[in-house]
């Protein structure tokens, strides 16, 4: 298959529904939604931006094993390509995005790269397994595990959250990474590296996130303890908390109205294409952060600082 991404954000002119210091500022999408959670990358409008054709690889990660969950599209799918570009072999863990995932090991292979994918739920302990030891089967060792995948859904009040919806949102982003990690920890070396997906709203309190926020709070507690806990092996544990990315999971959880209002509340005044989060996965996962632990990288425009 033939990829042709015109690199650069594709902005659509919008006055600030939110009336923020009064002034314009640019999204990446019109109103859209989506019915179903994690949601669907190749029927956004525009597609997100997952390569920056002028990111050439070193070597940093080469020879090395990286399992990335949900990296079959959004920042996961960044990450991936990235990772590739880099000398890495990719795990892509996903759920049932079976388009999204062959799309994104197609433009892997064409970089010359390795992907294996594998499709099922995180959320069961046997689906954990089957990864961990699929990875060792292909590729013989695991050298970077990136928590990434997860889901989110808007309610305005915590009354309209249902047990079912609590229930996933915990056991996908919290119960997944759980099993997986636990999985994996017996196979990772000195050197090697965790990277937990962890979320900007944790440091705001997003007040139609309420699940969600607990769960990407849950995940900076995991991450400083199993940080401190793995110190002395010297493998590293480090959170990235994005701001507003270009991701399936923004049409699949919002009404279709706040899609274009989203990102407006960043210094920056905008929101940002995958591509531009793909470096920080690179960091975490080599050896430029070798005495980095234990930390959250914030990339979100300004929308938090300090």
């Amino acid at each position: 298959m033939n990829y042709d991404y015109k690199f650069g954000n594709t902005f659509y002119n919008y006055y600030n529904p939110l009336g923020i210091q009064s002034k314009e500022y640019q999204i990446m999408a019109p109103e859209q939604s989506q019915a179903e959670q994690p949601g669907l990358e190749y029927i956004m409008n525009p597609r997100p931006i997952f390569d920056n054709p002028n990111y050439k690889g070193s070597g940093k990660l080469k020879d090395k094993v990286a399992i990335i969950t949900g990296g079959d599209s959004g920042l996961g799918r960044a990450a991936a390509i990235a990772y590739a570009k880099e000398g890495a072999k990719v795990v892509i863990p996903y759920y049932n995005e079976h388009i999204d995932a062959k799309e994104t090991k197609e433009y892997i292979e064409q970089l010359g790269g390795e992907c294996l994918l594998l499709s099922g739920d995180i959320t069961e302990k046997e689906f954990c397994k089957k990864i961990v030891m699929e990875t060792l089967n292909h590729f013989g060792k695991i050298n970077i595990l990136v928590n990434n995948a997860g889901v989110q859904y808007q309610q305005d009040s915590l009354e309209n959250i249902c047990d079912e919806q609590f229930d996933r949102t915990m056991k996908v982003n919290i119960y997944g990474m759980f099993y997986l990690t636990k999985e994996v920890l017996p196979y990772l070396k000195s050197g090697d590296s965790i990277i937990n997906l962890t979320s900007v709203t944790t440091f705001y309190g997003d007040p139609q996130l309420i699940d969600y926020v607990t769960t990407k709070g849950a995940i900076v507690g995991f991450t400083r303890a199993l940080a401190r806990n793995l110190a002395l092996k010297n493998i590293r544990v480090n959170a990235i908390a994005p701001g507003f990315f270009w991701t399936p999971l923004q049409p699949a959880c919002w009404v279709k109205e706040k899609i274009p209002s989203l990102g407006a509340d960043a210094a920056m005044a905008r929101g940002a294409m995958p591509y531009e989060l793909a470096p920080t996965y690179v960091f975490l996962a080599s050896d430029d952060s070798s005495y980095v632990t234990g930390q959250v990288l914030h990339n979100n425009g300004g929308q938090i600082m300090g």
